[in-house]
């Protein structure tokens, strides 16, 4: 279990590291057309869907990395008082009852969405650039998949919790500045002490 953990964690991470990039091109995008409307007054036809598609993909395709990290919002102001082993039943019954069905329901649909836009080329209606579409509402389907791999891996998680009473963690690759800063800090002094 625990290699499959290590395995879907490794691939939500891959995914949610290499579309988080997608917020560079987000950022080029609209800084050049807040330069072309308004230091050229020529406006383009396509920024507003290109930032939107690149949103889009980015929280689609960083759903599972954030699942595997913990990082949903979650009412827990009572669940942070339980105890792992507990914790773990109760996520495990919802894992079962709201997010496999969900989530596969969000792959079927996906998928059918995707099929009928593949096969007509579909275009934005929004804007008069015609910005193709169809290959990004494929990521509805990547994104599903990768949440159902995840979703697996997180009933082992809790599987493994209610054996043990602990959380089996994933393995941290993103850190606070303001941490990173704080542990350099601590370092300097300690070899100063020394």
């Amino acid at each position: 279990m625990i290699a499959f953990i290590r395995f879907a964690d490794s691939l939500s991470a891959w995914f949610g590291k290499a579309f988080a990039w997608l917020i560079i091109v987000m950022a080029v995008g609209t800084g050049y057309e807040v330069f072309v409307r308004y230091v050229l007054n020529d406006p383009t036809a396509w920024a507003l869907d290109v930032s939107f598609i690149m949103y889009g993909a980015l929280f689609m395709m960083g759903g599972a990395y954030t699942l595997s990290r913990g990082g949903h919002v979650r009412g827990d102001f009572l669940y942070r008082l339980l105890q792992p082993r507990t914790q773990a039943t109760i996520d495990f019954v919802l894992y079962i009852v709201f997010f496999f069905p969900g989530v596969t329901a969000l792959i079927f649909a996906g998928w059918k969405y995707a099929a009928r836009s593949w096969s007509y080329g579909e275009v934005s209606a929004a804007s008069p650039a015609g910005v193709p579409i169809y290959q990004f509402k494929t990521i509805i389907v990547a994104a599903g998949l990768l949440l159902f791999v995840q979703g697996i891996a997180q009933l082992m998680r809790c599987i493994i919790a209610m054996r043990t009473n602990v959380w089996i963690e994933a393995p941290e690759d993103v850190f606070e500045t303001e941490d990173l800063l704080m542990r350099e800090a601590n370092k300097a002094e300690k070899d100063h002490l020394s």
